[in-house]
């Protein structure tokens, strides 16, 4: 069920890719049944890719820059607020009872999830709005936000779409919320969190490599924004062959990661020289440059001199339990001569 919830997460953020030009504040929702240790409920919000705040039942975590734009902002912390205390437990838990009767799972582990988000294009002012809810990791039902109508994505979902596509109030709702609500927070957010969200941090490069036999991997870490390109060049010109990309993962600092392997096996040692690794920001020139070289290469095998160390402890490990072996042998022989000659000096006495 968890590989499931992964891919439904990774699949939403897919859907929400942007380009150069575009800004997105995005909430994550979710909430969960029978799990005794953990909390029913809990929302990320997300400007740009940057966490920006966090909160459940007992918790609300906000970035620093935010809590002194929310000073100003009393609606958007208003919201914050009421959603994590008191709306999503009680929307989630409801969601979830109706769910789990008709999926006919009364017992068990159950998820209940959901994106909201907004995009707002700085050059065409063109507003955009992405809302998707998911069961148990799976798709379930989203809105159609140009018509306004909803989607079953699964044969369950259809009784919910029915329902959702005739209330007005809901529609209505969403309509306020995607083409007002939140393209305002964004555009404030955007306003007060300028310094922090429309910073340039460079990455650190370098280059791995599990065997001998295994592609290089070239990864980059730390940058941000997350709008980069990573790739290998030969001769100073991009190749595409021979090479794999990974996708832009989030840092725990706000930062972002990526990576990009090579396949050197069709690679002659001599060749070497000749690729390189480049990673470039979108908005930027400039480059950072990192030339295939063995000698930088972070790898799991053992140079010599690890090897010459490991044989020499080894050896030296061997031998201290071979003299162990031979002190108890010892031993074990001295003891049973020594029974041996008890009892011959008893029979003697006997004798």
């Amino acid at each position: 069920m968890w590989n499931k919830m992964i891919k439904f997460l990774l699949t939403l953020l897919f859907c929400l890719l942007s380009s150069a030009e575009k800004h997105f504040l995005k909430f994550y929702y979710s909430g969960s049944s029978g799990l005794p240790h953990s909390s029913q409920s809990e929302v990320v919000a997300e400007i740009d890719g940057s966490l920006i705040a966090y909160c459940n039942q007992t918790e609300f975590k906000i970035h620093d820059w935010v809590k002194k734009g929310l000073d100003d902002d009393v609606e958007l912390l208003t919201f914050f607020k009421m959603m994590c205390s008191h709306t999503l437990p009680n929307t989630i838990q409801a969601r979830i009872s109706d769910l789990k009767q008709r999926f006919k799972e009364p017992e068990g582990v159950h998820v209940f999830q959901w994106i909201d988000s907004c995009g707002w294009d700085t050059e065409t002012g063109e507003l955009t709005g992405f809302l998707q809810y998911g069961y148990n990791g799976e798709d379930f039902i989203a809105l159609d936000f140009k018509r306004l109508s909803w989607i079953a994505l699964k044969q369950q979902a259809i009784p919910t779409k029915l329902a959702w596509d005739t209330d007005r109030a809901r529609l209505d709702y969403n309509k306020i919320f995607f083409s007002q609500l939140c393209p305002g927070w964004l555009k404030r957010s955007l306003d007060y969190g300028r310094n922090f969200l429309m910073r340039t941090e460079l990455p650190s490069l370098s280059l791995l490599q599990r065997s001998p036999s295994a592609p290089v991997l070239c990864q980059a870490t730390g940058f941000y924004p997350e709008k980069a390109r990573l790739f290998w060049r030969k001769d100073g010109e991009e190749i595409h062959q021979f090479m794999n990309h990974e996708e832009i993962l989030p840092n725990n600092d706000g930062t972002f990661q990526m990576s990009a392997d090579l396949n050197v096996s069709s690679v002659s040692a001599a060749d070497w020289w000749r690729y390189d690794c480049v990673f470039q920001l979108l908005d930027t020139e400039d480059k950072i440059i990192l030339r295939l070289d063995e000698a930088v290469i972070k790898t799991n095998k053992m140079n010599p001199s690890n090897i010459a160390v490991f044989t020499t402890i080894a050896g030296m490990f061997i031998c201290a339990l071979i003299a162990l072996g031979v002190a108890c042998l010892s031993r074990k022989r001295k003891k049973a001569l020594d029974r041996d000659s008890d009892v011959s000096e008893k029979q003697n006495l006997k004798n």
